[in-house]
């Protein structure tokens, strides 16, 4: 049987910018399975539970993680000092019990789009990719000692949250960029966003960061430009890097990641290479010549 959208899923695309911002503002949106179940197992022991026990429990859900980013930073924004920049930090300034009061039950990602396999098909591989740039992420971090490891990890998980959000809310436009794609391999993904949304998903994640307060530190972090600052090119690095490994090592465009992200990290290319299958669970084997 042919799956049946929604009746508040999108169809048709909305155009502007600003029509999209308020859409995605205004919409509640679902979380992973495995995030939902833990977040009740969490409730049922409030009494034993803080904030680095919550922020490690939901560190690889992005959905999770930027709901949880977005009830912080609009709490008490006017008498706040500072952002909280991580899940750990945001629940430290909810407080462990309006934390559980704010966050109810969550819908989960697998219930909000069953019947529809392509497009769980797709936010599929926009997790899987987000959680391989965070791996790669905080590897990078932690090989430069940077202090801000656990926000340059963040930011890889969450460099995509748009499109996430694009399959959660309008699955039928998200398909609808795949097959341009598809038909036309040379597409750059900002054009073929651009023709069927008319925006491009980038520029729309800059802005709902803007509209949700969240915290700056993320509007530069997820910059899609070629960064010259070591964090931001971390984070472009990482993700790049999992974009072009996710089906396999035989990327056109690993040699130029694994030449940069050499740079980055003052390693050699086969150190570098080694580094990302370490880090990607998916060992390089060692050669009888393989130190530079």
């Amino acid at each position: 049987m042919d799956f049946q959208p929604r009746a508040e899923f999108l169809t048709k695309s909305l155009h502007r910018a600003d029509a999209w911002v308020d859409h995605f503002r205004r919409q509640e949106f679902p979380v992973l399975a495995s995030s939902a179940e833990a977040l009740e197992q969490l409730r049922a022991n409030e009494d034993d539970v803080d904030a680095h026990l919550i922020g490690q429990t939901f560190a690889n859900d992005p959905l999770m993680t930027l709901k949880v980013l977005i009830h912080a930073s609009n709490l008490n924004r006017e008498r706040r000092t500072a952002d909280a920049e991580t899940l750990t930090s945001a629940v430290v300034l909810m407080g462990i019990t309006p934390f559980f009061n704010l966050l109810g039950p969550q819908p989960t990602l697998e219930d909000w789009l069953a019947g529809d396999s392509e497009a769980l098909d797709g936010v599929d591989a926009v997790l899987g990719r987000a959680e391989r740039a965070s791996r790669f992420a905080l590897g990078f971090a932690a090989h430069r000692m940077d202090p801000d490891a656990d926000i340059l990890h963040q930011a890889a998980l969450l460099h995509d949250f748009a499109e996430l959000l694009l399959w959660c809310h309008a699955p039928a436009l998200a398909k609808t960029i795949r097959i341009h794609q598809k038909f036309d391999p040379g597409l750059r993904s900002k054009v073929a966003q651009q023709q069927v949304l008319g925006v491009d998903l980038m520029s729309l994640q800059k802005d709902l960061i803007r509209a949700w307060h969240l915290p700056a530190v993320f509007g530069h972090l997820l910059d899609e430009r070629d960064p010259q600052d070591p964090q931001d090119r971390c984070v472009y690095l990482a993700t790049r890097a999992a974009r072009h490994s996710m089906l396999g090592w035989d990327n056109a465009g690993l040699p130029d990641d694994l030449t940069d992200i050499g740079a980055l990290l003052n390693l050699g290319p086969i150190p570098t290479l080694r580094l990302l299958h370490d880090l990607a669970g998916d060992p390089l084997a060692r050669g009888p010549d393989t130190t530079m």
